[in-house]
């Protein structure tokens, strides 16, 4: 039996129409924007053959962001990153062909990236980190917590399935037809903010849909391996069956599930989404309730 759970996110805002506190507050938004600039950077690092590029915001424990496929850390986390960054060491990277981050001459393919965190995170000193991964960057998140156990505390796998059967139908049929023309103008725009090489930008969207025609299940015991406590989210509209999101949740030993109104990656603001403020809000609390709170309970 799944029950359905109903968040309500109350915000209230007060203002003081006294003078004084108005440049308190100011004074105060100042020092603390000098703060954030203080405490954010971008960098490139030497992985496995790649200059990959991360940014790291923020101060705390250590949480990963891993984007999308066609996307990168704004398109995928520019909604929710600065939120989380409040709290937490936020690293966000792009991955192989995407972003910031240059093609290279081999194959594209979870398990690679997966690697490719795991070195960076080494690089970075960082011993454990929560993983949070959208879409193509939760099945990497999974062979993460899969390949490199000892890296992982806790992981948030949104949208995405550990088999074919895990899709809605129609998501197989549209990457058979798929063409360079249907991908989110929101999508390429974004690419060529950063990289204006419109070949590089084709490149990788061939590559992204070679990666999904070719998708590889996930074995269910490797599954059942991931001890990490894991939370396991998508939405009603969302390229994932609800069914598998329940599979997935039933077979992981400490799992959590939400299911969130909206489509792939709306509950928390992915740019070719409406941008529900109080959706968006509502999945930032649960996921910093799930990083704070107890182990899930094994099943």
């Amino acid at each position: 039996m799944i029950r359905a759970i109903i968040l309500v996110v109350l915000i209230a805002l007060f203002n003081s129409g006294c003078s004084d506190s108005n440049n308190k507050s100011n004074a105060t938004q100042s020092t603390s924007n000098k703060k954030e600039k203080q405490d954010s950077m971008s960098s490139y690092a030497p992985v496995n053959g790649l200059k990959m590029y991360y940014e790291i915001h923020g101060s705390g424990s250590p949480l990963v962001l891993i984007h999308g496929g066609g996307s990168t850390i704004q398109t995928s986390f520019g909604r929710v990153l600065d939120s989380f960054a409040k709290n937490h060491k936020v690293i966000a990277v792009e991955m192989q062909a995407h972003g910031h981050t240059a093609d290279i001459d081999r194959p594209l393919s979870f398990e690679q990236d997966a690697d490719d965190v795991a070195e960076l995170l080494k690089q970075l000193n960082i011993n454990s980190a929560d993983i949070f991964g959208f879409s193509n960057g939760a099945s990497t998140t999974l062979e993460i917590a899969i390949r490199h156990p000892e890296l992982v505390n806790r992981i948030i796998v949104a949208s995405t399935m550990f088999n074919k059967s895990g899709a809605q139908p129609w998501f197989w049929d549209m990457m058979a037809n798929a063409t360079f023309e249907q991908m989110p103008q929101q999508l390429k725009d974004a690419y060529l903010q950063i990289n204006p090489d419109t070949n590089a930008l084709y490149a990788m969207y061939n590559r992204d849909v070679t990666r999904m025609r070719s998708f590889k299940d996930i074995k269910e015991e490797d599954i059942r391996s991931i001890n990490a406590p894991a939370f396991v989210i998508i939405g009603t509209e969302d390229v994932v069956r609800p069914e598998h999101a329940v599979e997935m949740y039933r077979l992981l030993p400490h799992g959590e599930l939400a299911i969130l109104p909206g489509a792939h990656g709306e509950f928390m603001g992915e740019i070719t989404t409406p941008q529900d403020k109080n959706l968006i809000a509502a999945t930032i609390s649960m996921i910093e309730k799930f990083l704070a709170g107890p182990v899930p309970k094994s099943k």
